[in-house]
C-alpha cells in the first residue's frame, strides 16, 4: 500500500466506554476510518503505525444521528468504524506513534 494511503485510512481513534471495556477484556480497539477503506488496508495501517500484530478486523458503517431543533431537522455525517483485535500481550498506545 502507498505510504500516504496508510495515514489517510485511519481518521482517529474512537474512544467510548464500550471500547474501553473491549480493550480490557479481549484486546480490541476501535478507530474511525475513511469510508472507502478495506479491512486489509486497515490491518496494514495499524500494523505499520503502531507496530502490533493484528489478528482480526471488523468494520461497521455508522449512520449519522438526526438532530431536531427550532430551525428544523439536521443530520450528522455518516462514518465508518473498525474494530481491531490485536495479539495477546500487545497493546496500542494512542499517544505514541513510531
Amino acid at each position: 500500500m502507498n505510504p500516504e494511503r496508510i495515514y489517510t485510512v485511519l481518521v482517529e481513534p474512537h474512544i467510548s466506554e464500550k471500547v474501553a471495556i473491549l480493550g480490557d477484556r479481549v484486546n480490541q480497539y476501535a478507530f474511525k476510518i475513511s469510508k472507502d477503506a478495506t479491512k486489509a488496508e486497515v490491518k496494514e495501517a495499524i500494523e505499520t503505525i503502531f507496530k502490533v500484530d493484528v489478528r482480526k478486523v471488523t468494520t461497521a458503517n455508522v449512520k449519522g444521528k438526526v438532530k431536531r431543533n427550532a430551525r428544523g431537522v439536521t443530520r450528522k455525517k455518516n462514518w465508518k468504524k473498525a474494530y481491531v483485535t490485536i495479539a495477546e500481550g500487545q497493546e496500542i498506545d494512542y499517544m505514541v506513534t513510531e
